[in-house]
C-alpha cells in the first residue's frame, strides 16, 4: 500500500507540478491548511494582539488575526506537499489529502503559495510591515528550515523548528506596536520550551511510526531513555520561562498563581514519563504528558487574555 500511495504522489508531481483543478473537495484543501494546528495559532496570536502595549483599531485586529491564521494554514500546505510521501508511510497522517490521492501535490503547493503571498502582502498593506516581515519569516521557517530540512535530518528538528510554532503571539504583538520588542519574546520563549516536550511526548509513543519513515525523532535517535531525560530538563526550565510575563509587567498577580500551578503540574506529569520506562505504564504516562501539555499552552495563554479582559473592564463600562 506504501509503494501505491507514494507512486501515485510521484505521478501527482509530475502531471500537476503548479496549479489547481483537480478533483479535491472543499474539506480536502481546509484539512490542507491543518485546522487543529491553525486554531492554536489563531489564539496565541489573540493574546499577542491583546496584551501588546497601546491598542489597535478592533477591525484591523481582525484583519491581522486572518493574516496570521492564512498564513499558517499556508505554512500547513506547504508542509504536507513536501511531506506527502512520508505522510503516506505514518499511521497518524496515511489519511491527509495529499498521500490518500485526493489532493495533488501540485495542487498543495499552489494552494500554500497563493495563500501565503496573499497573508503576507494583506498584513502588509493594512497593518504594517513588519509584521508582515515577520509573519513571512515564519511561514519560511516552517516550510523551508523546519519542513524541507530539519526534520529529516536532524533529532534536533523539533527543538529549533519549534521556533516556527512559538512566532504568531510575536507576530500578532508587532501588528499593535510595529514593532518586535523584546517583552513579546516572553510569549515566543513559552512556546518554544513547550514545544519539545511536547512532540518528544508524542514521538515516545509514536517512535515506531516515525522509524518506519525515516523521521530522526529523538527517541529513535537518542533513545527513549534520554528522551525521557530531556523532557523533564525542558520541563523544569518550564517553570521560570512561563513566569517571564510578570518580567515585563504585562502580567500580574493572577497569572503568576495559574503560570505556577500550570507549570509545577507539566513538570509533574514530566516526572512521571521519565519515572515510568517500561511497557504500557510508560505509553500511558507519554500519553497523559502530551494531552496535558495541550491543556497547558491554552490555560497559559487564556490566563493571559482573562487577566487583561479584567484589567480593561472598568475603562470599558466607563464608556457606556
Amino acid at each position: 500500500m506504501t509503494d501505491i500511495r507514494t507512486d501515485l504522489i510521484q505521478q501527482g508531481r509530475e502531471a500537476a507540478p503548479f496549479g489547481l483543478g483537480g478533483n479535491g473537495a472543499v474539506e480536502d484543501f481546509w484539512a490542507l491548511l491543518k485546522p487543529r494546528v491553525m486554531s492554536l495559532v489563531i489564539f496565541t496570536a489573540l493574546v499577542g494582539i491583546v496584551v501588546a502595549p497601546g491598542g489597535i483599531h478592533p477591525w484591523l485586529g481582525m484583519i491581522a488575526l486572518l493574516c496570521i491564521a492564512v498564513g499558517a494554514g499556508a505554512s500547513g500546505a506547504l508542509n504536507m506537499w513536501f511531506d506527502a510521501d512520508i505522510d503516506a508511510i505514518m499511521k497518524r497522517t496515511a489519511s491527509r489529502p495529499v498521500p490518500a490521492g485526493r489532493v495533488l501535490p501540485g495542487e498543495a503547493l499552489t494552494f500554500g503559495m497563493w495563500l501565503a503571498t496573499a497573508s503576507v502582502l494583506m498584513l502588509g498593506v493594512t497593518v504594517n510591515w513588519v509584521a508582515a516581515g515577520l509573519l513571512a519569516f515564519t511561514i519560511f521557517f516552517y516550510a523551508v528550515i523546519y519542513t524541507m530540512w530539519l526534520k529529516r535530518s536532524t533529532p534536533q528538528n523539533i527543538v529549533i523548528g519549534g521556533a516556527a510554532g512559538a512566532f504568531p503571539p510575536m507576530v500578532g504583538w508587532t501588528a499593535v506596536t510595529g514593532s518586535i520588542d523584546l517583552a513579546s519574546l516572553s510569549l515566543f520563549a513559552i512556546i518554544f520550551m513547550w514545544t519539545p516536550p511536547h512532540f518528544w511526548a508524542l514521538a515516545l509513543f509514536r517512535s515506531n511510526d516515525y522509524e518506519r519513515a525515516g523521521v530522526p525523532m529523538m527517541p529513535n535517535v537518542a533513545g527513549h531513555d534520554e528522551t525521557r531525560r530531556l523532557i523533564l530538563y525542558y520541563a523544569l526550565a518550564m517553570i521560570p520561562v512561563t513566569l517571564s510575563p510578570l518580567l515585563f509587567g504585562f502580567a500580574g498577580w493572577l497569572y503568576g498563581i495559574a503560570g505556577f500551578a500550570l507549570s509545577v503540574t507539566f513538570a509533574w506529569y514530566a516526572w512521571r514519563v521519565y519515572a515510568q520506562r517500561e511497557g504500557e505504564a510508560a505509553d500511558r504516562a507519554a500519553k497523559k504528558l502530551f494531552g496535558y501539555s495541550i491543556i497547558f499552552l491554552f490555560a497559559v495563554f487564556a490566563t493571559l487574555l482573562v487577566e487583561h479582559a479584567i484589567a480593561a473592564a472598568p475603562a470599558i463600562l466607563a464608556r457606556w
